[in-house]
């Protein structure tokens, strides 16, 4: 079994497939989405599922989670996952890229900077009462009518909508984003966490971000500990670790080509690495993973 590709974006319902946004319904795009959705897989957009009503499951990484009304579920670039849907489900897909959010604008943007994606693809989605899902349906309908027309400033209005649209789910968190949005340590604990996603493979010292960060591995280590509460090593490790569980998981690759694509040219070192990091090992995990894949 081939470890999953890249998907490129879902057919749009316009004739735009240019702009670096889409939404769907799901009512209307039912096949594509089973289509799309046919094995685990991940994409390069960051994708927002919002199941209004309807049930299934959605496997993200190695987590299954019920499918429930008014449940909303946030993929981020390079995050593996499968959406199984019921018949009657209905609902919307979000499809976009991170830069969409900040096209021409250069001041720092305090929503897209604020954790938000992170924390919201790391939590098992969230419920949105009647009240809040009915006025952001308006602000979905008013992106499905802006996406299949042709006017001046398309652009503009769809990514205002989608602003306005994410400080809705934003404002569902009941943990102390909006305090986090005002510092700039944030800001740097953002661009280490991409600086990560990117280099993971080849940079695994703290030290090597620092220099790309133009400050101190101390000063660093101080800032993301001070944020996340765990030092910057934890996150380098905790990224090596997940990228090693997505292959065993979702491919029949063995330990030696698992390594050799996390950079390990030392099967022993790796082995060991994973052991510490997981508390099991790479075989035990296999079995586990076989085991949830089946279930």
């Amino acid at each position: 079994m081939k470890f999953p590709e890249y998907r490129s974006l879902l057919k749009p319902e316009s004739a735009d497939a240019a702009l670096p946004f889409m939404i769907h319904s799901i009512r209307k795009v039912r096949a594509e989405v089973a289509a799309h959705n046919m094995f685990p897989h991940k994409q390069r957009y960051v994708e927002i599922i919002w199941i209004m009503k309807g049930g299934g499951t959605l496997v993200m990484d190695l987590e299954k989670f019920v499918l429930q009304d008014n449940s909303i579920f946030c993929i981020t670039p390079g995050q593996l996952h499968q959406l199984k849907e019921d018949e009657q489900t209905e609902g919307y897909i979000f499809s976009f890229t991170e830069a969409f959010l900040h096209m021409g604008e250069q001041d720092f943007d305090l929503m897209y900077n604020s954790g938000l994606f992170q924390s919201f693809s790391r939590s098992a989605g969230i419920r949105l009462d009647n009240d809040t899902a009915g006025e952001m349906q308006e602000i979905a309908l008013k992106m499905l009518k802006e996406s299949n027309n042709a006017y001046l400033f398309k652009t503009e209005m769809l990514r205002r909508y989608l602003k306005i649209f994410l400080i809705y789910v934003a404002r569902q968190f009941h943990a102390p984003l909006q305090t986090l949005m005002q510092t700039r340590n944030l800001e740097l604990t953002e661009k280490f966490k991409s600086l990560v996603e990117a280099h993971f493979k080849t940079h695994r010292k703290v030290a090597d971000y620092a220099k790309l960060l133009a400050v101190t591995p101390n000063y660093l280590n101080e800032i993301i500990k001070k944020t996340t509460a765990y030092p910057a090593s934890h996150h380098i490790r905790q990224r090596i670790v997940l990228e090693a569980k997505r292959r065993i998981a979702y491919s029949d690759e063995c330990m030696k080509e698992v390594a050799w694509h996390l950079g390990f040219s030392d099967i022993a070192h790796f082995s060991k690495f994973f052991k510490n990091a997981t508390g099991t090992t790479f075989t035990e995990f296999r079995k586990e993973c076989l085991v949830l894949t089946t279930s």
